[in-house]
């Protein structure tokens, strides 16, 4: 059963990820900030990560990010942001500012994020 870790300091949007991602048979777990995804990073690496930009600090999930491939991690990373609607900025992927395989704006819809998820663990 792949594992997935969830990143995001909204508890809603953890839970409604974790529901939905369980229903398709995933193990999944939560961390509310990025220390705590560092702590269980570090407890053992994931299949994995869905990645909030922004949490205590405006750009923890990309710091998150970046020292996650750092640390040599080749897991798949979905980054959720709201930031491009928001803030009409245009964050893409790049290698090394922006090391994550997937974008999923919010509100996540399930039916995206499920298919996302199925696409990158194949």
């Amino acid at each position: 059963m792949p594992k997935i870790l969830i990143v995001d300091d909204d508890p809603d949007i953890v839970e409604a990820c974790q529901l939905v991602l369980s229903r398709e048979g995933y193990e999944v777990d939560g961390a509310p900030n990025r220390a705590e995804g560092m702590k269980k990073l570090a407890a053992g690496a994931p299949d994995l990560m869905i990645l909030d930009v922004m949490m205590e600090e405006p750009d923890d999930g990309l710091r998150m990010a970046r020292e996650v491939r750092k640390a040599g991690h080749t897991f798949p990373i979905i980054m959720l942001t709201s930031v491009n609607a928001a803030m009409s900025l245009n964050i893409d992927k790049d290698e090394e500012m922006v090391p994550v395989d997937e974008f999923q704006p919010k509100p996540v819809d399930p039916q995206t994020l499920i298919a996302k998820v199925q696409k990158l663990l194949a």
